[in-house]
């Protein structure tokens, strides 16, 4: 018989439905994301995971806000961070996506995951958007069905990957956040179809003069996926996507920069802003740790340069 999940409220942070070993746990998870969170959580993974073999196989059911709950299973070592009510996850998209709610826009939600940006933006404090969350695995997929249903099936679902043209590919990894149709497929891995963004707009599922926030959490593929959107990119779209601590190079950034006609946007911790940039050097500064991804923006809509310039004013403001 499956549990029914424990519920913890962000906002409030009641735990309920938990056992004592089970709060107990929630209490170790929430204190070690506070503090690795002093070295970008190197390391918290790994102990949380271990932690979770020691639990019942049961979610957790996260309260984000008064519209939005996103279910993972519980000890989870990716999403447990959330546990710690300090926390916040990509505060750099958050930011974009907060001062966007009152725009007609779809969210293209491309390695969704278990869908926790899905079920954000479709959420009311988010401006109720329409999203697709696009997940390639077998093993997440169920997983993001269930954000879906618990979340009353406001997002749309897609099972495949994303790359540069219509196809299959081998999708494979170790870790759910992190699997890849780059690189070679060793044991364990799944045949999965994939799609260019522009087949969105041949199979229908978006229009050409729509807007669009479109989130590539692709795992080494951002730029065949950034190849394949290129009717989709000349619209008013923005492109999120993972610079990774780990490359000195800034490969996604410096194609963004020299192959294609987006402007590169940067979010600089220093001033909180959505910086435009012409050369790379900034990342030098801000790619402090080489575990971790970085999310940078690509951009040729004069409407969101508009809106991303209107966000840089506000947070100018806010710190006067």
């Amino acid at each position: 018989m499956v549990q029914s999940p424990i519920h913890f409220d962000r906002a409030s942070g009641s735990l309920e439905g938990a056992n004592l070993w089970e709060r107990t746990a929630a209490l170790a998870l929430a204190t070690g994301s506070k503090i690795s969170s002093h070295f970008s959580h190197r390391g918290y993974i790994g102990c949380a995971n271990l932690l979770r073999k020691t639990l019942p196989e049961r979610n957790i059911a996260i309260k984000l806000n008064a519209d939005a709950i996103f279910e993972f299973p519980y000890g989870d070592g990716y999403w447990s961070k959330l546990l710690d009510r300090s926390y916040s996850y990509e505060d750099e998209l958050e930011l974009l996506f907060r001062h966007s709610a009152d725009i007609d826009y779809t969210l293209l939600d491309c390695g969704a995951n278990y869908g926790y940006w899905s079920v954000l933006v479709t959420s009311r404090p988010f401006g109720s958007h329409r999203a697709i969350a696009i997940e390639p695995s077998s093993q997440n997929f169920p997983k993001l069905a269930n954000n879906a249903r618990v979340n009353g099936n406001r997002f749309e679902l897609m099972k495949c990957a994303i790359g540069a043209a219509r196809g299959t590919a081998r999708l494979s990894g170790t870790k759910h956040e992190a699997f890849s149709i780059a690189g070679n497929a060793g044991g364990g891995s799944e045949e999965v179809p994939v799609i260019a963004l522009d087949n969105l707009i041949d199979d229908g599922k978006v229009s050409a003069d729509g807007k669009y926030l479109i989130k590539l959490d692709v795992e080494g593929v951002e730029i065949e996926a950034i190849k394949g959107g290129t009717r989709l990119l000349q619209a008013d779209s923005v492109i999120m996507c993972e610079e990774h601590g780990n490359d000195p190079d800034h490969t996604v950034s410096r194609y963004i920069l020299d192959q294609t006609p987006l402007n590169l946007i940067v979010y600089d911790p220093r001033s909180n802003r959505l910086e435009t940039v012409t050369e790379l050097s900034i990342l030098d500064r801000i790619k402090v740790s080489s575990h971790v991804g970085y999310n940078v923006f690509g951009t040729a809509s004069a409407f969101w340069q508009n809106r991303i310039n209107a966000l840089n004013a506000n947070a100018a403001r806010r710190m006067q």
